[in-house]
C-alpha cells in the first residue's frame, strides 16, 4: 500500500534525536571556539557530559536502528542509494571512533592544560564537520528517496523498531538517563547553547 498519506512516526524520532545531537555538538563548538579566542575555560564536566551523551545515545541507541531496519528496507524497495547507505553505514563505525579519540584529546587536555587544547580543538571542529555532514545526508537525501519508496507496511516495521527501542529504553529507565543527561547539557551550557548564564 502506497505510503503518501502515512506519516511515520520513526521520521520524527530520528529529527528529534538529531536535534539533540546537534544541539550537543552545538554546545561544544562554542566552548571550544571561546578557548580559542581566550575566554574562560568552563567546568570539564561539561565537555564530559557532552561526549558521554554522544557516546551512549547517537552511537548505542539512534545508529543501529538506522542501520538495520531503515536503511536495510531502503535497499530492499530500491538500490539507487546502496553506495550513499553502505557510506552512512561507515560513518557510524567512523563516528564511535572518532568520539574515543575525542574522550582521549579531553582526558589530555584535562591534565595537561593549554598545550594539549589544541588537538582537542582540532578534533572537536572534525567532528562537527563530518557529523552535520552526515546528518544533512540523511536528512536531505535518504530522507525523502524513502518517502517514495517505502510502502506503509515497510514504515510500519521501521516504527514498530524505533518505538520498540523506545518503549525498552523506558523499562530499563534508560531513556530518562538520557533526557536528564540531555538536560543537564542544555542547563549547564551558557547560552545561545543553553540557559546557564553566559560565559
Amino acid at each position: 500500500m502506497s505510503a503518501r498519506n502515512f506519516h511515520p512516526v520513526s521520521v520524527d524520532i530520528i529529527h528529534q534525536e538529531h536535534e539533540h545531537l546537534s544541539a550537543v555538538i552545538q554546545g561544544m563548538l562554542y566552548f571550544v571556539r571561546s578557548i580559542k579566542q581566550g575566554g574562560p575555560v568552563p567546568d570539564l564536566k561539561v565537555f564530559r557530559a557532552m561526549l558521554y551523551y554522544i557516546a551512549e545515545y547517537p552511537e548505542k541507541v539512534h545508529h543501529p536502528k538506522e542501520d538495520q531496519y531503515l536503511f536495510a528496507k531502503i535497499k530492499q524497495r530500491t538500490h539507487q542509494l546502496d553506495a550513499e547507505l553502505d557510506a552512512l553505514i561507515e560513518q557510524h563505525t567512523s563516528g564511535e571512533v572518532l568520539v574515543h579519540r575525542l574522550q582521549d584529546a579531553l582526558l589530555q587536555y584535562e591534565f595537561q592544560g593549554h598545550t594539549a587544547f589544541d588537538k582537542f580543538y582540532d578534533l572537536v571542529e572534525q567532528y562537527a564537520k563530518f557529523y552535520y555532514a552526515h546528518m544533512r545526508k540523511e536528512e536531505d537525501v535518504i530522507m525523502p528517496v524513502a518517502r517514495q519508496v517505502l510502502f506503509v507496511d515497510d514504515w510500519q516495521e521501521v516504527d514498530a523498531a524505533f518505538m520498540e527501542n523506545r518503549e525498552r529504553l523506558d523499562d530499563s529507565g534508560e531513556r530518562y538517563r538520557y533526557e536528564q543527561l540531555f538536560s543537564l547539557i542544555v542547563n549547564i551550557s551558557p547560552s545561545p547553547i543553553g540557559v546557564a548564564d553566559p560565559l
